[in-house]
């Protein structure tokens, strides 16, 4: 497991690139629900806590053990 940096924020960027998809799959996801939860900044872009993403990951990694 990756050592978890609280506090930490990911762009929508960071995101994909660490998961290997594109924006459009990120944005489909995040419709359906199955994204990690982002916040919207001020000046309307979404960044992702570091540890929000984390346990994400280890919420899908349960799911498909």
């Amino acid at each position: 497991m990756a050592t978890r940096r609280s506090g930490t924020w990911m762009t929508v960027t960071e995101f994909c690139a660490e998961m290997v998809i594109s924006r459009s799959t990120f944005d489909d996801w995040r419709a359906k629900g199955r994204a990690p939860k982002a916040v919207r900044l001020p000046n309307g872009s979404l960044r992702i806590k570091r540890t929000d993403f984390e346990n994400w990951l280890d919420t899908l990694e349960a799911d498909a053990a």
